[in-house]
């Protein structure tokens, strides 16, 4: 049956004038048998997801989608979002179908197999026609409604000719189960991002079971309470499921499409079970599916008719493209450049001389700020040097100083400003985030207090796994919140995103640091990056200017050992480097030579030349008395104190007083830090005692 087409909107791919040699059936049935097949031949894997939606995605695939596998990197392509990612085998059966480079069929043959193109979940490679990373539910839908946002944003700046396209995103029941999911599709609905189209995978099968056990939403209720467009429509009817897109393609707002669908359609025992969800059909039924699809060819042979059917579809769209490439380099000179730069995640030429002149003015002014203030104060400078920064905050925006006067409030349906009020929705923050860089043209940023970094760490886990520039403030880092108490207070965050790879974590001491930080956030074009902000005020450690950004070398020596070879080095980050620096002057004035180590970033220090790293931390124990003081829990401080090191910090959570008792309290003082040296120096010099070596007796007295 050939559906209604749509009318064509500028750069659609134009419909089909006749049906391709192959049944659309046949089409469909392709998708099926490549998912049962592969998850099969890999003995793991979800095939009821894939063969339940085939039809939904060849129609949107077909006769909407615009994409071009020979250029699979097009910046005005369609985005498409597999969110429900356990359904991978969907997107690789249409990525080889439509003739992706990378995705063969040997590479479906060696689905989830180690170094495949083909893993369990989809693994971010745009250049394999793959957008984003999905598996944890809703992330994909979190990165959707950035993409979506990315889009109305670069269109308002470049015009209709240059960015007009669509993002669609397939979602399973989990992914609306999630809390993620509720924050992505509300801000969507009040920002209006129209250019958004959903489609829900609605088999109404969970793994545990039918979604009965645990849900009865009506989610079109939902959705349409926050702003979006929403119907339903039979997931196997192609006419009713491009009717749909269609409509949704016109409308003013996100699109919601309920596809009702059978979950493992074709196995003759499984389908609409929950068997078909998690673990492959079985040898005997998937020779069933066979049967019941009419489908007599071997596993991973599509005939040529079919295929040859897919790769006519994958050639709608280069006319489009070709019409744009037109378009584009009809562009004043300067305009390409500048669009080419932004899109590969360059900076501007020349933008380091101001930045100097910036960090020379701190270092000679020698402001006495909490660092989140400081941070607030770059950002100023930054978010008027660098335009494609766009910023925003979980409602919070006046403790966390993130909106600047270059970045005015993005609003429904205005997308000329650049800063996004996301509400308390810190893990749709996190996720349309990564959304904005990866659909590129932008670099986000976003703040929240440091605590509340948990509600959104499934999302910055993702921003390090896809190396992503995203840049996480954070804020009210420690104990220094005060009154607010322990459910305020960060004691075992830091610990934790310490430990996450592909993330940097800064935590500078005073505004000069706080801006090296930002600026080697900024320059770190392929890792997120967390600024560790105090609420306190701090003093100013970095008194003299230095051309050179010395946090990019995660640690240095602040203040060197005097008065001979050091038998102290304290290490501190944060708001406690002047700590630090004070318990150095009562141990200098005391004859102790005394060093102070600035450690800002861990992960950048461990990367540094062991001839830098060794100079840095000094000798150890026993020659050297190595302290740590830090307003968080110790661990990950053993590596650089080791094991007879001292650390001068908490235990565990804090208690509710005001910020500078509770540093009182905690011991996180400058007499402290002496008092805990001065005994650790007592235990070196008992050691170091000459001894009778028969005996092991002290014969000194």
């Amino acid at each position: 049956m050939t559906a209604a087409r749509p009318v064509a909107r500028q750069d659609s791919p134009p419909p089909v004038d006749a049906e391709p040699v192959a049944s659309h059936e046949e089409m469909v049935n392709a998708i099926r048998m490549l998912a049962a097949d592969a998850v099969q031949r890999a003995k793991s894997g979800h095939p009821g997801m894939p063969m339940g939606m085939a039809t939904v995605a060849t129609v949107l695939w077909t006769r909407f989608l615009k994409f071009d596998p020979s250029v699979p990197t097009w910046e005005d392509r369609d985005r498409f979002i597999l969110s429900a990612g356990h359904g991978s085998m969907l997107l690789y059966s249409l990525l080889y179908l439509c003739g992706y480079e990378a995705i063969t069929i040997e590479e479906i043959k060696r689905f989830r197999q180690l170094g495949s193109n083909t893993p369990g979940h989809p693994e971010y490679e745009p250049q394999h026609g793959i957008e984003t990373t999905t598996g944890p539910l809703a992330q994909g839908l979190g990165n959707a409604v950035g993409m979506a946002l990315a889009e109305r944003l670069r269109n308002v700046r470049w015009g209709d000719d240059i960015v007009d396209h669509y993002t669609y995103c397939v979602v399973g029941d989990g992914c609306l189960m999630e809390g993620l999911g509720h924050e992505a599709i509300s801000l969507a609905g009040f920002l209006k991002l129209n250019k958004l189209i959903v489609f829900w995978d609605d088999n109404r099968i969970s793994i545990d079971g039918p979604t009965s056990l645990s849900t009865h939403e009506n989610q079109l209720a939902r959705f349409e309470a926050c702003g979006w467009d929403a119907e339903v429509v039979d997931g196997d009817d192609p006419d009713a499921v491009a009717a749909a897109i269609a409509k949704a393609r016109v409308s003013d707002k996100p699109s919601l499409i309920d596809c009702r669908t059978v979950i493992g359609k074709g196995a003759p025992t499984k389908a609409g079970t929950e068997a078909t969800h998690g673990a492959p059909l079985g040898e005997e039924e998937v020779a069933g599916v066979r049967r019941t699809l009419n489908w007599p060819h071997p596993p991973f042979v599509i005939p040529d008719h079919i295929l040859a059917a897919w790769r006519t579809v994958a050639q709608r769209s280069v006319p489009a493209r070709q019409a744009w490439e037109q378009r584009f380099a009809a562009l004043p000179p300067a305009k390409q450049a500048e669009f080419n730069r932004t899109s590969r995640g360059k900076l501007a030429p020349g933008w380091q001389a101001p930045l100097s002149e910036f960090k020379r003015k701190l270092a000679t002014e020698r402001p006495s700020w909490p660092t989140r203030k400081a941070s607030g104060e770059a950002l100023e400078f930054l978010t008027a040097t660098f335009p494609e920064m766009i910023g925003g905050s979980a409602d919070l925006t006046e403790s966390v100083f993130t909106k600047t006067r270059s970045t005015e409030d993005i609003k429904p349906s205005d997308y000329s400003g650049r800063y996004i009020h996301y509400g308390v929705r810190e893990h749709a923050m996190g996720a349309i985030m990564n959304g904005l860089a990866l659909h590129g043209g932008f670099i986000p940023y976003g703040g929240t207090f440091l605590v509340f970094a948990d509600y959104m760490r499934g999302a910055m886990r993702m921003s390090a796994l896809t190396r992503q520039r995203v840049i996480y403030v954070l804020t009210h880092d420690s104990i220094g919140v005060g009154e607010d108490g322990p459910t305020h207070h960060p004691s075992e965050t830091l610990a934790s995103l310490r430990v996450m790879p592909n993330m940097l974590v800064f935590r500078p001491a005073d505004a000069v640091e706080t801006f090296e930080c930002w600026v080697i956030a900024i320059t770190e074009s392929d890792m997120p990056s967390c600024l560790v902000l105090s609420r306190q005020a701090v003093p100013a450690v970095r008194t003299e200017h230095e051309s050179v950004n010395l946090s990019a070398r995660g640690a240095y020596v602040l203040r060197e050992a005097e008065g001979g070879e050091r038998q102290v080095t304290l290490f501190a980050t944060g708001s406690e480097v002047h700590i630090a620096v004070a318990a150095r002057t009562l141990l200098q004035s005391q004859g102790v030579p005394t060093a102070v180590v600035s450690m800002p970033c861990w992960e950048l220090f461990d990367i540094q030349p062991e001839k830098y790293r060794r100079e840095v931390l000094g000798p150890n124990w026993p020659s050297c008395v190595r302290v740590a003081v830090e307003a968080a829990i110790s661990p990950g401080w053993d590596r650089y104190i080791g094991e007879n090191g001292v650390f001068v910090g908490l235990k565990g959570f804090g208690r509710s007083a005001p910020g500078h008792i509770l540093f009182s309290h905690f011991g996180i003082t400058a007499e402290n830090v002496f008092n805990q040296t001065r005994a650790a120096l007592a235990r070196r010099a008992h050691l170091l005692r000459p001894r009778d070596k028969r005996i092991g007796i002290d014969v000194v007295g």
